[in-house]
């Protein structure tokens, strides 16, 4: 599957619920603190329609992060997804769960099978990325999230829109 494809994939199978509240404020700079360490520096870069965060140490780029939004069974999933200079997913994580059921998406077992990861690769729930027993739902809205957003960060980093 080409790269384009792979990003008109991940945009059809991803819900992006534009009503979702965002993320809150200490939770974001708490998620940023642990994907990139202390501290560094964000920058806000408005993209089409979307606020990329520049994170940077000193006069050295760290990556990129981008909050996104998907519905799991019924409610909204608020995330982040962090990506090194070099386009790789550096870090995934769950900003707020809204369900009664599948919070263990937001576990550490399961998100670190997404570092390293890149916009060319598949990321399959059920395939490349393990299901969890009992969130199948979230597990496929979280996976699909995840490659809608880097696919996005790596277009725009590649296009120059993010630097």
């Amino acid at each position: 599957m080409g790269f384009i494809q792979t990003i008109l994939l991940a945009a059809a199978w991803t819900q992006i619920p534009r009503s979702a509240p965002p993320a809150p404020p200490a939770k974001l700079a708490a998620s940023v603190t642990r994907v990139f360490g202390r501290n560094a520096r964000v920058d806000t870069l408005r993209v089409d329609s979307s606020a990329v965060l520049r994170v940077t140490r000193g006069d050295s780029l760290l990556g990129f992060a981008l909050v996104g939004n998907v519905i799991g069974k019924e409610q909204p999933i608020t995330f982040l997804v962090a990506i090194d200079p070099s386009d790789h997913l550096k870090d995934v994580d769950i900003l707020v769960y809204r369900e009664p059921h599948g919070g263990e998406v937001a576990y550490e077992p399961w998100r670190k099978q997404f570092r390293g990861k890149t916009a060319a690769d598949s990321l399959r729930a059920g395939k490349e990325i393990r299901n969890i027993s009992g969130a199948t739902i979230s597990v496929r809205s979280v996976t699909a999230g995840v490659r809608a957003q880097l696919a996005r960060l790596t277009t725009w980093h590649r296009q120059g829109k993010i630097r």
